[in-house]
């Protein structure tokens, strides 16, 4: 994911696609307690009809399926050749798995993978360079790009991308935001002069909140005339590291861990297209540019503008979406150290309960200059929403 700077959107259908591989070749096994509950109430098909040999290790299958799934979507995917390769090493060496049994279990995982590859074909991602190039809107009030980068805008046809549980993107759209206005008093010029004020005496402890959820697949800082391109985790990448974490400590089954990855993939995989939806329709501001036009042209936001309009907040959309899944699955007290950013220089952070952590994921984002609140408040309602349903649909499951 790093390697390949995928963008929010584009990450979290990696992570599906790829997680449900590994998901599919553990039922199809017969290792799952939750069969056919993804596949039953989503838009996928599947075929369980496969002939299983004896000799089949289903924890590789898994893993293998998922590999082969991640090396065909994604662009630099021909880098786990070599990851796949240590795979079958290490199985058939250590675990003492046969010659014919990596064979079968090589088998099964390709199965699997092909008919998850099946489905990401039909889902249009593959047509979205055929749509008209984005054209930034002319006017007061509409998105355009910003510094230091002037990148152009980010998926704004993702609407267009098929989703796994969501039938109607019109059911989650939020209040419309509030109106362009530069008269005082109006809840724009409010919020606008919110975020030029908070950022402008933030804590220590505000900023590392707001660095430690920044997940910007791509910051440009510039050293002179330099560029200089910094990779790390996408908002649904920090989620999935929370996933581990939690089924790490709660010592979840293989079946379990498998099962609550791929669930929470396909959540930040439709939640993400219910944001960009709004995103693009309602084409808002971000802080940066409108405060350095009618209020400092000085200002700049703690944390770089992401380059795709500001309302709604995408990580408040799929923090408080992953939190409403994780907390049914764990419990509402489930605590836990998040060390997800560790690897890229930032402190680990305790939280009480994936609730916590969603709201702190929120408000980061007002402190790092780059939302107005109520990108941020109905952010979270609309994820909510998204998490209560994609609930209901599972524990109705047949």
């Amino acid at each position: 994911m790093v390697t390949d700077v995928a963008s929010p959107p584009a990450a979290a259908r990696f992570y599906a696609y790829s997680t449900l591989a590994a998901h599919l070749a553990f039922e199809i096994v017969g290792g799952s307690d939750d069969k056919s509950k993804l596949f039953s109430k989503s838009s996928l098909s599947v075929d369980y009809s496969y002939e299983l040999n004896n000799g089949i290790d289903p924890h590789f299958a898994s893993v293998y399926a998922m590999l082969l799934v991640g090396k065909k979507i994604m662009p630099s995917g021909y880098l786990l050749d070599e990851v796949i390769h240590n795979l079958e090493k290490e199985y058939f060496k250590n675990k003492k798995l046969r010659k014919k049994g990596l064979a079968e279990s090589k088998r099964l995982g390709q199965y699997a993978a092909d008919q998850i590859l099946l489905f990401a074909a039909k889902d249009k991602y593959a047509q979205l360079s055929t749509h008209t190039r984005y054209t930034p809107k002319k006017g007061e009030g509409h998105w355009y790009p910003t510094p230091p980068a002037y990148m152009a805008a980010v998926e704004p046809e993702w609407r267009t991308i098929q989703t796994f549980f969501i039938d109607d993107l019109q059911g989650y759209k939020p209040l419309p935001p509030a109106n362009f206005s530069l008269e005082e008093n109006s809840s724009f010029q409010k919020q606008l002069m919110e975020v030029y004020q908070v950022t402008s005496a933030l804590t220590d402890e505000q900023k590392l909140i707001a660095n430690f959820w920044d997940c910007n697949p791509f910051m440009v800082q510039y050293s002179g005339h330099m560029a200089i391109g910094i990779k790390k985790i996408s908002p649904g990448g920090h989620w999935i590291g929370i996933t581990g974490i939690a089924a790490q400590k709660a010592t979840l089954s293989w079946s379990e861990t498998l099962f609550i990855h791929a669930l929470v993939s396909m959540g930040l995989h439709d939640a993400f297209i219910s944001c960009w939806e709004e995103k693009y329709d309602s084409d808002r501001i971000r802080p940066e540019s409108a405060i350095n036009k009618y209020v400092d042209k000085s200002w700049k936001p703690l944390l770089q503008t992401p380059p795709f309009p500001e309302y709604t907040s995408g990580h408040s959309v799929i923090s408080s979406a992953s939190a409403v899944i994780l907390t049914d699955y764990f419990g509402e007290n489930f605590d836990f150290l998040d060390t997800s950013e560790v690897y890229f220089g930032l402190p680990e952070r305790y939280f009480n309960s994936f609730q916590e952590a969603a709201e702190e994921a929120a408000i980061s984002r007002l402190y790092g200059g780059i939302h107005f609140r109520d990108a941020i408040e109905e952010g979270v309602i609309q994820g909510k929403s998204i998490g209560e349903y994609i609930l209901s649909l599972i524990k109705n499951a047949s």
